[in-house]
């Protein structure tokens, strides 16, 4: 893999997870804010996380103790970060 690759995906993963992190962010503001805004689903959550953003959304969890009540998140969050760096390894190894 040239370096050019490996700069083109740790820029992919820097925007997924920075995405995800301002996702994070906003829906802890609507749900603050209440008044029947409309929130991010949870699905698209778990697809952001599913989309190598599972960093950014464990952060999110952390910095705004956001969805850190629910057990889904508690665990699958955690399982999604594992199974991003085990993705990224065995592609590299492939490639490699």
């Amino acid at each position: 893999m040239s370096a050019y690759a490996g700069q083109i995906i740790i820029g992919f993963l820097l925007i997924s997870n920075a995405g995800s992190f301002i996702v994070m962010a906003t829906d802890k503001r609507k749900s603050m804010v209440g008044n029947n805004t409309q929130r991010t689903p949870e699905g698209f959550i778990f697809f952001l996380a599913i989309a190598f953003g599972s960093i950014g959304v464990y952060l999110g969890m952390l910095a705004f103790r956001h969805k850190t009540r629910k057990w889904y998140f508690q665990l699958g969050i955690p399982l999604l970060i594992l199974q991003n760096f085990t993705t990224l390894y065995l592609a590299w190894k492939l490639v490699m």
